[in-house]
């Protein structure tokens, strides 16, 4: 896997730690004066098309919000796919638009590929070659200098399940955030305005589906339904973690944020069910903890 240590970065990335109730403008001011610097540095040529794979998420946006000030002409391309609810579709249009960076839609074909459907490990790198070459398409009538930028940050790298970033070295897709965590991405992102520098992670549907499971249009289109059915009926925002995760043999698991919010769906779980289990055919329901990549490995 690709460890961000093997990497040394042409400028110094400044680093620091606080809270989330507790903000140091000037030191914020620095991280974002050594990104943007950074960014610069990966500008390889400035006539290039520069090109950012963008979801709406914190790590892209920041990604297009970087690009975008140090070359206007850069642009963010969606890939859309029955894997993108369309809560984050959304999303992604209004930090596109809040940045100012043109935003344009593509559609990606990744649930056509057995390696994608399997998703016996490799899905994520499936995804990511067919997300990638898509976008080097866009602008192949043009020409070939199509610059490709991510959204990767430095914990990224760490995490043994992420195989997509295999298929950007092989399309040299440039990381802007190789050397910064996710803390200090929602800091940037917050010096920088980004009104989604406090959301909870969103990855893919396929995400939802534990491995082994495959990654058909009815699977996505469930759990989409579910995800959205429960966040409804939790009355919560974008900043709290909700999954609804479909395990084997059709059973799923919905997962929340430990707290008041774990002990609400253990008690109203029941509720949900009669939805759940017969409207969307699903064959059990259980409440759990919140756990990041909680059904991306064998158990």
């Amino acid at each position: 896997m690709l460890q961000s240590s093997s990497f040394s970065s042409p400028v110094e990335i400044t680093t620091y730690r606080t809270t989330s109730q507790s903000y140091d403008t000037q030191q914020a001011t620095a991280l974002v004066d050594s990104l943007l610097e950074y960014t610069q540095s990966l500008i390889q040529n400035a006539t290039h098309h520069h090109v950012i794979a963008y979801s709406g998420g914190v790590d892209s946006s920041l990604t297009a919000a970087l690009v975008h000030r140090v070359a206007p002409q850069a642009r963010a391309i969606l890939g859309l796919s029955p894997a993108v609810p369309i809560e984050q579709r959304d999303l992604a249009v209004r930090v596109a638009a809040q940045i100012g960076i043109p935003l344009q839609f593509v559609y990606t074909h990744e649930g056509n590929d057995p390696l994608y459907i399997q998703n016996a490990g490799q899905a994520c790198f499936a995804c990511k070659t067919h997300l990638y070459s898509t976008l080097k398409a866009v602008y192949a009538s043009v020409d070939d200098a199509v610059q490709l930028y991510n959204g990767t940050n430095a914990d990224d790298t760490k995490d043994p399940t992420r195989v997509g970033l295999l298929a950007a070295q092989h399309f040299r897709v440039q990381s802007p955030l190789l050397f910064v965590d996710k803390q200090q991405v929602r800091l940037a992102a917050r010096h920088m305005g980004l009104l989604n520098w406090n959301f909870a992670a969103s990855p893919c549907l396929r995400s939802r589906l534990a491995l082994g499971v495959p990654a058909t249009r009815d699977h996505l289109k469930r759990i989409e339904q579910a995800e959205r059915f429960v966040r409804q009926q939790l009355g919560v925002d974008e900043t709290c973690n909700v999954r609804v995760r479909l395990l084997a043999q059709n059973r799923v698991c919905i997962e929340v944020d430990e707290g008041e919010l774990l002990e609400y769906a253990h008690k109203n779980v029941i509720k949900w069910k009669p939805y759940l289990e017969e409207e969307l055919q699903f064959a059990a329901v259980q409440v759990r903890a919140f756990r990041s990549g909680s059904v991306a490995v064998v158990k």
